[in-house]
């Protein structure tokens, strides 16, 4: 850090000035000290500024690398050997199973944020266009939404791009969200605290959001060929939530995200189950705190086997 000093309308204002790499990017943090300060003064509101630009560095630290570094080859071999016990062979699904895991999907996916429908409801919702008594429009809109989105997926050759994550948003969320589709704007960022006040999640600060997807755009493009379709799809879900860059709805869009990733790389679908929710979201904070990836391909490959099940009933 070093002292910054400019010269405006005949005064000489200073500044604490710090510039810091992140990727291939150069970022520069300057906090205004004030104009024609004495010496004591100056160092005393030199040092709240360090604090206050360390805390700032520190928020740029909140979402890293998707990976911090390459896997090993004895962890890509590990990854394909939990692949290869839990067996989810590429499988085509005929339009009925499309019909079944949209409706499992639709109902665990929405119920997980917070959806009041049942199981039995989106069934009627999707299949009869029966509109359950006394739920929200909300819920409803999203039930439609969600399922559009799966056939979305379906259907679009893209395998990750800012367009494509804006798209699957807008889809859920037409009906029900004024931003459907809208990146975070200035001055809309996301700390999500429990009940005592302590943080378990900080989303990327909105400045950043926009850089962040790209990078994670370009690891996806580097790496699609040389790891195993679990580790990407793992990652990019699990990265795009921590970025988290919509003001609602991220829990879905990154879900929704996973499955594209995994049908474009010849894998079948998953769904992620209401009762698992609790195991799912310490997947995540494993995955933000320590770069493990582990305990998401395990847990995938866990859901993986439920969902071929209710898949052949």
């Amino acid at each position: 850090m070093y002292i910054e000093k400019r010269l405006a309308k005949g005064k000489t204002k200073y500044y604490l000035s710090h510039s810091f790499r992140e990727g291939e990017k150069i970022h520069k943090i300057r906090k205004l000290l004030g104009t024609a300060l004495p010496k004591d003064i100056l160092e005393a509101r030199t040092k709240k500024a360090e604090k206050l630009i360390l805390d700032e560095i520190e928020k740029y630290k909140v979402v890293k690398d998707p990976l911090d570094k390459e896997l090993s080859k004895e962890e890509i071999e590990f990854v394909k050997h939990l692949e290869k016990e839990a067996n989810p062979k590429v499988i085509h699904l005929s339009e009925n199973d499309w019909k079944i895991f949209s409706e499992l999907f639709t109902y665990n996916t929405n119920a997980i944020e917070g959806s009041e429908l049942t199981n039995t409801e989106v069934k009627e919702l999707i299949e009869e266009n029966k509109w359950p008594k006394e739920k929200s429009k909300e819920d409803i809109a999203e039930t439609y939404g969600v399922d559009e989105a799966i056939n979305f997926i379906r259907n679009t050759k893209e395998h990750i791009s800012l367009e494509l994550i804006q798209e699957i948003h807008k889809t859920v969320f037409k009906n029900s969200k004024s931003f459907a589709g809208e990146l975070r704007k200035k001055g809309e960022e996301v700390v999500v605290r429990t009940a005592s006040g302590t943080v378990v999640h900080e989303g990327a600060p909105q400045s950043r959001i926009v850089s962040l997807l790209k990078e994670l755009i370009k690891w996806y493009d580097e790496y699609k060929g040389k790891y195993p379709p679990l580790i990407l799809a793992s990652v990019v879900h699990n990265q795009f939530e921590n970025i988290h860059p919509f003001a609602d709805g991220n829990g879905r869009v990154g879900r929704l995200l996973l499955n594209n990733i995994l049908l474009k790389n010849n894998l079948p679908p998953i769904n992620i189950q209401l009762k698992h929710v609790r195991e799912y979201y310490q997947t995540l904070q494993e995955y933000e705190k320590n770069k493990n990836l582990r305990p998401t391909i395990e847990f995938l490959l866990k859901e993986y086997t439920e969902t071929k099940k209710a898949l052949k009933k």
